[in-house]
């Protein structure tokens, strides 16, 4: 079996969609699967074509001349779409499975019907929702609009539809596309990666001013959407319960600025840390640090109907964890037993989750042990892929 995966954008950049991607890919060479990887316009790290990176190969599409909306997407699409008929006559695969964003769906369609492959679609968020989410659209708008109708279009021609979560399979049922289309592949942990957490590092611990320390922790991209403002807030309430509070922010987005700011306004300014980015590999020392890790995503239709990866790897590295109620994170913790969920948008009940968090060190090893064993059984990358076997299997015809 040979499937070419189509990607918006993948490794050596640095993202949840590439890490997912990546567990993806792992999980199905494992399997005797043959793959490979083409990349649109949007990934935009220089490198050869193809690229060989941690044993993956990644064809690369080139970038088109610049231009304004709509006509800049149209010439990404048209270039994806060429550089995508070449590859399927020098590889040719027997299965396409593209991911969103939905350009690549609608770039990859005509191409998969003219070389008659049959095409997967994976949505992993619906892309006029994750423009709100970023402060780049507005509900409702006239785009927005006509995004949505892209984005069911192309889930209606795909030969199947893959989901990562429950919330986005209901709503494209509502959107008229058959339940029997759609299979769900859930974000998942590689615990090849997350497995083995190591222990605190008291060199890095004592430079970063962290030795006795309760310290809660993010680690991530600063979107709005993820609610960093909130857990900033959250940290005057927090110190007043717990005077050795600190909070480590590890990574960097849009939002980056405008926390520091916030941060720096605070009366809890000595206890908030920017780390920045830092390297994948050097991920786990900074989790090693924090006691709890949280996740105020504010309540809006991306963070209800999408479910984070982060959660799950804080988890395989037997963390606590504390999430606001969004409909994506009740699909992952079951409050008071692989985590605590609060209200959000409340600093202050974002505290008081935290202070009681802090408050029940008895009972951390226990909800450590639960959490992991969720990972374990229900979100391992290395089972997760068995959901895609028998999609590529009745479309391809071919056995697995």
């Amino acid at each position: 079996m040979r499937i070419l995966h189509v990607l918006d954008h993948s490794l050596p950049m640095h993202s949840g969609y590439a890490f997912r991607t990546r567990a993806i890919l792992k999980a199905e060479i494992a399997r005797g699967w043959e793959v490979a990887c083409l990349t649109g316009a949007r990934h935009v790290r220089p490198g050869p074509d193809p690229e060989t990176i941690d044993d993956l190969v990644f064809h690369r599409t080139p970038q088109p001349a610049a231009g304004p909306s709509p006509l800049r997407e149209w010439r990404e699409m048209r270039s994806l779409a060429a550089r995508l008929d070449r590859l399927i006559v020098e590889w040719k695969p027997d299965q396409l499975h593209v991911h969103s964003p939905v350009l690549n769906a609608l770039a990859a369609l005509p191409v998969a019907r003219r070389h008659g492959v049959p095409l997967l679609y994976e949505i992993r968020a619906f892309w006029e929702d994750a423009a709100v989410g970023n402060g780049t659209g507005r509900e409702g708008s006239p785009r927005y609009r006509l995004t949505r109708m892209l984005e069911t279009y192309a889930a209606r021609k795909a030969d199947a539809v893959a989901v990562i979560c429950e919330g986005l399979g209901r709503d494209l049922v509502d959107r008229g596309i058959a339940p029997e289309k759609i299979v769900v592949s859930p974000n998942g942990v590689d615990l090849g990666l997350f497995g083995d957490p190591p222990a605190p590092d008291p060199v890095l611990r004592d430079r970063l001013g962290l030795s006795g320390a309760d310290v809660v922790g993010f680690i991530g991209s600063f979107y709005d959407y993820e609610g960093l403002d909130d857990l900033i807030a959250a940290m005057p309430a927090l110190l007043a319960r717990r005077p050795e509070a600190h909070l480590l922010l590890v990574g960097g987005g849009p939002m980056e600025a405008a926390l520091q700011a916030q941060a720096a306004a605070s009366p809890a300014a000595s206890r908030i840390h920017f780390i920045g980015r830092v390297p994948h590999k050097e991920v786990e020392r900074y989790y090693a640090l924090i006691d709890i890790l949280a996740y105020p995503r504010k309540a809006m239709r991306l963070t209800d109907l999408v479910t984070p990866l982060k959660p799950l790897e804080a988890m395989a590295q037997r963390k606590l964890v504390a999430a606001s109620d969004v409909g994506g994170h009740r699909e992952l913790i079951e409050d008071n037993v692989t985590g605590t969920l609060f209200p959000a948008d409340d600093p202050a009940a974002l505290a008081a989750a935290l202070d009681g968090l802090f408050a029940d060190r008895p009972g951390w090893e226990r909800r450590r042990e639960v959490a992991r064993a969720f990972v374990e059984r229900d979100r391992n990358w290395s089972s997760n892929i068995s959901v895609y076997a028998p999609v590529y299997q009745r479309l391809t015809g071919k056995a697995l």
